[in-house]
């Protein structure tokens, strides 16, 4: 199996049981709002790892539908308020009106603050033993609060109109965009009850993939299209943001691009040749499909 075959065989199911997750019991907009974000498409990457990495070591994937929807959630809240006019100021996502343009400011926040809250009620159930919960728990907290997500956003716009190095901006978008591919990684290897050392393995690939996705990003948003992004393209130079191709120019940029992604095909050849019965193939076409 392949990362396609993998996607094509539970994205739909994965999306129903977290479409489903946020129930209709309110007499407001809210729910509304926090479903909009969610079935506004997109390529459930962060799950859909998590599920590969179950996957390659032969293990259910179902059961981790709990998990794999905490974080969306957690990846939505974050876009939802990434679009609002004190941030990002973006009217467009995955081909969408933006939340707040769609609701209200007000709406988009209390939606955005519903997900994140929601993604922890969910990490509490599945079929994991107590103490791996918890330690998913603490993970995901720590991946997406100050030191991961929250605290690379920040530390984004803190960088805008500023004169950032590559390895400041490496650093950034560790926490920014990486450190949720870090804990589906890491979630994946942990449930799949890996050695230590391959969990080491899958979190350096996880490192470096959250830095190349960055970097693809960054490459497209100067030449993709509107259509491939789902959202406004220019927007990081509107904003004053430091860019690998601002910084390294488009050919250093694809180059470093490939240098990352050559690093993270090492890195699975490696837990191939320790755990014999790992599906090498599935995280391999993953990465081989970051290549532009």
């Amino acid at each position: 199996m392949n990362f396609t075959e993998l996607a094509h065989t539970h994205k739909g199911l994965f999306e129903q049981f977290m479409i489903e997750a946020v129930s209709f019991r309110s007499q407001t907009h809210l729910e509304e709002a926090m479903r909009y974000s969610l079935e506004a498409g997109g390529k459930r990457l962060r799950p859909l790892i998590l599920f590969a990495v179950l996957e390659a070591f032969r293990k259910p994937v179902e059961p981790a539908y709990y998990y794999g929807a905490a974080l969306e959630m957690i990846h939505t809240y974050s876009l939802i308020h990434d679009d609002l006019p004190a941030m990002d100021d973006d009217d467009l996502r995955r081909g969408k009106p933006t939340n707040h343009i769609k609701y209200s400011e007000a709406t988009a926040i209390l939606a955005g603050d519903a997900l994140l809250t929601k993604a922890f009620e969910l990490m509490t159930r599945g079929d994991a033993s107590a103490e791996t919960k918890v330690m998913l728990i603490k993970e995901l907290a720590k991946a997406s609060g100050h030191e991961g997500m929250v605290g690379g956003q920040q530390a984004d716009m803190d960088g805008e109109f500023a004169n950032l190095t590559v390895e400041e901006l490496e650093s950034i978008h560790a926490r920014k965009t990486g450190q949720l591919i870090h804990f589906a990684f890491l979630a994946g290897g942990t449930l799949a009850e890996a050695s230590v050392e391959t969990v080491t393995d899958l979190e350096e690939m996880a490192y470096t993939l959250g830095v190349a996705y960055q970097i693809r990003d960054d490459i497209l948003d100067v030449q993709g299209t509107e259509e491939e992004l789902g959202k406004r393209t220019g927007a990081d130079a509107k904003l004053g943001k430091s860019t690998y191709p601002a910084l390294l120019g488009l050919e250093q940029a694809n180059a470093l691009l490939t240098e990352k992604l050559e690093k993270a095909l090492a890195l699975n050849r490696r837990i191939k040749q320790r755990e014999e019965t790992y599906e090498e193939e599935l995280l391999s076409s993953f990465i081989e499909s970051l290549a532009l």
